[in-house]
């Protein structure tokens, strides 16, 4: 694939206030992301990508396959297996995408859910609850080789995991609370289940507002917010995403 690369982000979730404030949505933190990704990879953003946000959570509209090359799925409050009429839609929609071979796939967090969920491979909730704040990802062999390093420290905030790898995919990694980590096929898929996206800031209020609903409880809020300043390796993972982008 040749730039300028064509990435559609498809926003599955609104930020909260803050975060909304400075980037405007979750498209605005992605396209973030991918800047330092391109600039660790060597690329002028500038002129080596072109990044639209879709809306899909609220408005059940897709790009058209020829006027993209990639799609980037971000996170979600919501659940990957509910069948709540946007979600479906976007499944189908990624069923489309995953019956043809020239556009890529991205998935994150509930995105990496929903690719899998397309592949017809089981997600649910894990048994064992939350894994959030910056956690340890032991990489595999192939995952090793893609992010170009021997371990990966990667944002979290999911109770929902996917339970298997999807049939013709290969493990990029495990952690203590998720077996499958992301997952990947050359050309075709990449996901992670963390947020490479994310920063110090933007988990930080969403720690709060979930302490404050009860979602988590004292003990841990205090646990991640004592990792949430930890070092992390996004952008790292995004070069890779970049790196998969112009894989021939």
């Amino acid at each position: 694939m040749q730039p300028p690369i064509r990435i559609a982000i498809l926003e599955c979730d609104t930020p909260l206030e803050k975060t909304k404030a400075k980037y405007g949505g979750y498209g605005g933190v992605f396209k973030t992301l991918m800047v330092g990704g391109a600039k660790l990879r060597g690329l002028d953003p500038e002129r080596d990508l072109e990044m639209t946000s879709w809306p899909v959570e609220k408005e059940l509209q897709y790009p058209e396959l020829e006027d993209i090359d990639a799609i980037m799925l971000t996170g979600s409050r919501y659940n990957a297996f509910d069948n709540t009429p946007w979600i479906t839609s976007i499944v189908s929609y990624l069923r489309r995408v995953l019956e043809q071979d020239r556009v890529r796939i991205i998935g994150v967090c509930f995105g990496h859910q929903l690719v899998a969920r397309a592949l017809g491979t089981p997600i649910g909730r894990s048994d064992i609850g939350w894994e959030v704040s910056v956690c340890p990802v032991e990489l595999s062999p192939e995952g090793q080789r893609i992010f170009g390093l021997s371990n990966l420290k990667i944002f979290q905030m999911h109770r929902d995991v996917v339970q298997e790898v999807p049939k013709g995919m290969t493990l990029l990694g495990s952690s203590a609370r998720c077996d499958v980590q992301g997952f990947y096929q050359k050309n075709r898929v990449i996901t992670v289940q963390g947020h490479p996206e994310f920063s110090k800031e933007i988990v930080s209020e969403l720690l709060y507002a979930r302490h404050e609903s009860g979602i988590f409880d004292d003990d841990e809020y205090q646990d991640a917010m004592q990792r949430v300043g930890d070092q992390h390796d996004g952008v790292k993972i995004a070069a890779a995403f970049v790196s998969f982008l112009l894989e021939e």
